[in-house]
C-alpha cells in the first residue's frame, strides 16, 4: 500500500514559529512519531512526505533513520494541491494509496491496515468517530437554524483511501471547476461517487493547538 502524508502545516494556531511537525512530543517529533507508525502498518509499502522546500532539511532530518525509507515531495499553495502532487508523484504501478495527515501522530498502525484491507472492496474509504455532541447549524449572525440528527454525523479523520486513478480524476475535476475543499473524500462526495466510513478511535486527534499537546501527552501514558 502507497501512503502520502501532507505535511506541510505553518503552526499557527500552535503558535510555534515553524512547521508543527518539528515540535517534539515526549523527546520525539510530531512527524516522527506519524512515519514511526505508518511505517510500523505490515500492509504500507511505501511512503511519501508532501512539504515545503523549505521545511525539507528540518523534516528529514527529525524522521532520523526513517529518512532513507521515504520520499519526499514538494507541496504546493493548499493542501489540495499539496496532494495532487502527491498523487503525481506516486510510483507508476501505484493503484491504490491512503492519505495521511502528518499532524494525526497517535495513529494505530492496525487502522492503516483496515483501511487499506477495506479498498479491495470499496473505491474510497475514509476513517470517522461517531459524532456524540449535538451540532447545531448558525447563520452569519451567530443565530442557529438547525440541529442535524447526530446518530447520522460523523467526525472525519485520516487515513482516507482511494483508488489512485479516482482520486486523480477527482483532483483533475477540481481544478476545471475550481473546488476547494479541506479533505479528499469530499471530492467524491462532489462528484456522487461513495465513500465508504470506517470507524476510528478518539485517540487519532489531529494536532493543531497546544492543548491537543496536552491531550496527547495524556494518551501517551494510558497506552
Amino acid at each position: 500500500m502507497h501512503v502520502l502524508i501532507p505535511a506541510a502545516g505553518s503552526g499557527s494556531r500552535m503558535k510555534a514559529g515553524r512547521n508543527k511537525l518539528l515540535i517534539e512530543l515526549e523527546g520525539e517529533s510530531l512527524i516522527f512519531r506519524t512515519i514511526k507508525s505508518v511505517l510500523s502498518a505490515s500492509l504500507v509499502s511505501w511512503v511519501g512526505i508532501i512539504g515545503q522546500p523549505n521545511d525539507k532539511k528540518e523534516l528529514l532530518k527529525s524522521i532520523k533513520n526513517f529518512s532513507n525509507k521515504v520520499k519526499w515531495i514538494n507541496g504546493g499553495n493548499t493542501r489540495q494541491e499539496s496532494v495532487f502532487n502527491g498523487l503525481n508523484s506516486l510510483p507508476s504501478n501505484a493503484e491504490k494509496v491512503l492519505i495521511h495527515d502528518g499532524a494525526r501522530c497517535l495513529i494505530d498502525p492496525n487502522l492503516i491496515n483496515k483501511c487499506a484491507l477495506e479498498l479491495e472492496r470499496n473505491d474510497a474509504v475514509i476513517l470517522a468517530t461517531k459524532v456524540t455532541d449535538t451540532i447545531k447549524i448558525v447563520d452569519n449572525k451567530g443565530y442557529i437554524t438547525e440541529t442535524p440528527n447526530r446518530q447520522n454525523l460523523w467526525a472525519a479523520q485520516t487515513p482516507q483511501g482511494f483508488l489512485v486513478k479516482r482520486l486523480r480524476k477527482a483532483h483533475e475535476m477540481a481544478i476545471e471547476k475550481n473546488w476547494t475543499v479541506t479533505d479528499d473524500a469530499s471530492l467524491f462526495e462532489m462528484l456522487n461517487w461513495r465513500v465508504r466510513i470506517i470507524e476510528g478511535n478518539t485517540v487519532n486527534i489531529k494536532i493543531t493547538s497546544p492543548l491537543d499537546m496536552k491531550i496527547a501527552k495524556g494518551f501517551l501514558k494510558d497506552f
